[in-house]
């Protein structure tokens, strides 16, 4: 590691339990130059919290990267490292969170469990996992620890959601979150609305459909391509489809939420 090494922490937390968790990483490794990337992911929103570390990590230097969003805190949920072909180590439960982030950062080059209790602090409780068992494993890798060192090689629980299906004239593509404006990200890109399509230009109409509703919806290369209020299907910064309002929030207007499922047609 280099003599500053570089540590990220991505939770649900809020602000205080996300620094108690800062702080036991410099308590262990005080050269840390450790980064909150952040702690605002919605509680309990593991979708959320693994298309953050996705579409932020790489963008990140190479070090050792925290993940946490952890409902299974305390059960029989392993907690896990895994690393990455590029490099970085990464570090949280073992429910899907990190995963999507390691394929982007060249793919599982190995995992373990995180269990030697050297790596932990002395006391674990059964519902603070980011303070007494991931916090430090982070700080001890960023010392140089060997991630074999820590436990039992482990095969990572992908992360569970269906893949988008593009058969029978429409797509048909998960819900994966709201983000802090209201808009909807699919789990669908272009090339997914292109296979069920066809060629679709922007300013095509679309119809969005979903247990319950309906909306016509154009598809737009930007918010402002509709009026203030007006629905809009639009590619987001990260590829994925979206479902938006123009200066309002898709999730209040059409009532989705990331246990929905969206179809997408002509």
């Amino acid at each position: 590691m280099p003599d500053r090494p570089f540590v990220s922490l991505a939770t649900d937390f809020g602000a205080a339990y996300t620094a108690v968790c800062a702080g036991v990483v410099y308590t262990i490794e005080a050269a840390a130059n450790l980064l909150v990337l952040s702690d605002e992911i919605t509680p309990y929103k593991v979708r959320e919290g693994a298309m953050l570390l996705r579409d932020a990590l790489p963008y990140l230097p190479v070090g050792v990267h925290i993940g946490i969003v952890d409902p299974g805190v305390g059960t029989s949920r392993a907690p896990i490292g895994i690393a990455t072909g590029r490099g970085d180590v990464l570090v949280g439960p073992d429910n899907g969170l990190l995963v999507p982030a390691a394929h982007r950062l060249g793919g599982v080059v190995r995992a373990h469990r995180l269990d030697d209790p050297a790596y932990r602090l002395a006391t674990v409780s059964t519902t603070f996992h980011g303070r007494d068992v991931f916090a430090p494993a982070a700080a001890h890798l960023a010392r140089g620890a060997d991630l074999a060192a820590f436990g039992a090689p482990i095969d990572p629980v992908p992360l569970d959601v269906p893949e988008p299906t593009t058969e029978g004239g429409g797509l048909t593509a998960a819900v994966l979150y709201s983000d802090r404006f209201g808009s909807l990200i699919l789990y669908a890109d272009r090339a997914h609305l292109t296979a069920a399509l066809g060629p679709v230009g922007y300013g095509t109409d679309l119809t969005v459909t979903w247990d319950g509703g309906t909306v016509r919806v154009p598809f737009a290369e930007t918010f402002g391509s509709v009026g203030p209020g007006e629905p809009l299907l639009w590619v987001d910064s990260s590829g994925r489809l979206g479902l938006a309002v123009n200066r309002g929030s898709a999730a209040e207007r059409f009532g989705l939420t990331d246990e929905s499922t969206v179809a997408v047609r002509r």
